[in-house]
């Protein structure tokens, strides 16, 4: 069956059998001081674990498949299809034994190094600070370099800040990176200093973390931040509010400029459940996982608002997904696993839900970029394939750096047994060019829903939407089927009299356009 058709057929089914919830009423607020959805709030992640970087991102010079000085072709294509905005290395809790000195001047003469937390493979240092940066550039993106706090030291962290982004002939460490071959600085704003601080970066507790923060952050710059960093502390593990309270508490705001917050939605921690075979019932609790993001937000950024009313701290998501078992027959130690509609819906309602807090959320990186957790592309060899994550992300991408329009609804629910859940979540903004955009997601596995949008106060005329669902919730793209699962023109949509009215399928992704 065709997907247009089968989309057809779904919705005359659900509305014959009387599964069509109620109508959501939206109302909108467009604000000339609602705040921008920054760009970085679509960021992405890759960590030297499993095949992120080797077989991912990096094939090697001598590789037959089609690479840039060994950074695979296709999966840059794909990336700059998405307009990544910034991308988080080298970790992970790979970061805080990773010494950037390692990575630099030529491969033969690197050491290696045993990766302890991922596998205890080798890892030869072959792609290290030249080839990152020089790939982001590439990619058209900003780099995210996340510094060893953990068994580092602060003269390094300053070192790494001097060999990267001080002018040609300006010391002997932009010196040695022109013997290494790059003369001009790379513009690096973003850095975080450690990673996971509470675990694997050093299980501190917070008030020993910020101390070292403050250390860190003192000599990695000058005394006014005279080199223009961006400086972002481990932040909280999901619900830890007490170590975002005593960071905002023991930092002062000159010398940080965001907090980080890592969560991942997971079922349970000691059996995650299989990626592509789930039931309802862990698809349901996978979604409560993710929607809890709303109340963690929520919760941080109140506290972060007690000690900065000013919302001159940034919070960034700078990890965050869902984390399943691995599939079948690969390395445990790898994190690869499948993507489905399931996470199409994970990341529609997170997004959804980053965008409603551009106030204070300014950056969020999706854990990861290729072949680890939920990632956007899966590679085998010379395959690539794109998982119904990456096209929430293309469909999205209209957000970037649009001004956010405020919604108000009342969402029907998803129901499962005793649980309920809220089934719809929706965000809105407009561009520089004047074109509106809605993002909606429903995870209601069995029912669509009809919205009514009250758009009078916006003066549109005319809309089109794309569409991202399928015939099952476990559907997803493979090696031999790479085009299961994408999205497709969405014409359900009329607007008349100031409303705008379609009706969302079941476990579906819809992005509208309206001017």
């Amino acid at each position: 069956m065709k997907f247009s058709s089968f989309i057809l057929s779904m919705l005359c089914l659900t509305f014959a059998s009387g599964l069509t919830g109620q109508t959501v009423a939206v109302s909108v607020a467009a604000s000339d001081d609602a705040p921008i959805i920054s760009r970085h709030i679509y960021g992405h992640f890759a960590e030297h674990l499993g095949r992120c970087i080797y077989d991912g991102f990096y094939v090697g010079e001598g590789s037959s498949i089609p690479n840039q000085d060994g950074v695979r072709l296709d999966v840059v294509e794909a990336l700059k299809e998405l307009s990544i905005p910034n991308l988080r290395w080298p970790g992970g809790c790979f970061a805080d034994t990773y010494h950037w000195q390692d990575g630099i001047g030529p491969k033969a003469d690197r050491p290696s190094m045993l990766n302890i937390w991922w596998g205890n493979v080798r890892e030869d240092n072959s792609f290290g600070t030249h080839e990152f940066l020089n790939m982001c550039e590439l990619l058209g993106t900003e780099p995210y370099l996340s510094a060893n706090v953990g068994s580092g030291t602060p003269q390094e962290v300053a070192d790494w800040v001097k060999y990267t982004t001080h002018p040609a002939d300006s010391g002997p460490l932009p010196e040695l990176r022109a013997k290494n071959g790059r003369t001009e600085p790379w513009n690096v704003k973003f850095w975080g200093l450690g990673n996971e601080a509470w675990g694997c970066g050093g299980n501190m507790r917070p008030e020993y973390y910020a101390d070292i923060y403050r250390r860190y952050a003192t000599f990695m710059t000058n005394w006014n931040n005279g080199d223009g960093l961006f400086r972002i502390a481990s932040g909280a593990s999901s619900n830890d509010y007490n170590w975002t309270e005593v960071l905002m508490k023991n930092i002062p705001a000159s010398m940080i400029e965001a907090i980080a917050l890592h969560h991942y939605a997971v079922i349970d921690w000691s059996a995650k459940g299989s990626a592509k075979d789930f039931t309802e019932a862990q698809y349901f609790t996978t979604m409560q996982r993710a929607l809890e993001m709303e109340e963690l937000i929520t919760k941080h950024v109140a506290i972060m608002d007690r000690y900065d009313p000013k919302k001159q701290v940034d919070l960034l998501v700078d990890e965050w997904g869902g984390w399943y078992d691995v599939e079948p027959g690969t390395n445990g130690a790898f994190l690869y696993q499948q993507n489905t509609m399931r996470d199409a819906l994970l990341a529609g309602t997170t997004l959804n839900t980053f965008n409603r807090h551009a106030d204070r959320v300014k950056m969020a990186n999706i854990a990861q970029a290729v072949n680890v957790l939920q990632a956007v592309i899966l590679t085998e060899g010379e395959k690539m394939i794109l998982t119904p994550t990456y096209h929430v992300f293309r469909m999205f991408k209209v957000h970037h750096d649009a001004k956010l329009i405020p919604v108000s609804f009342n969402s029907p629910e998803y129901s499962l047994e005793d649980q309920k859940l809220p089934a719809v979540s929706i965000s809105a903004s407009k561009n520089a060019e004047g074109m509106v955009h809605f993002s909606l997601t429903n995870i209601d596995s069995r029912k669509a829903h009809q919205v009514e949008i009250d758009v009078a106060a916006l003066g549109l005329s005319k809309v089109s939407g794309e569409v991202l669902t399928g015939s099952k919730l476990q559907d997803h793209n493979t090696f031999d089927e790479p085009n299961k699962v994408q999205p497709q023109a969405f014409k359900g949509t009329t607007l008349k009299g100031g409303k705008m009215t379609l009706t969302l399928p079941p476990f579906s992704v819809v992005v509208l356009e309206a001017n």
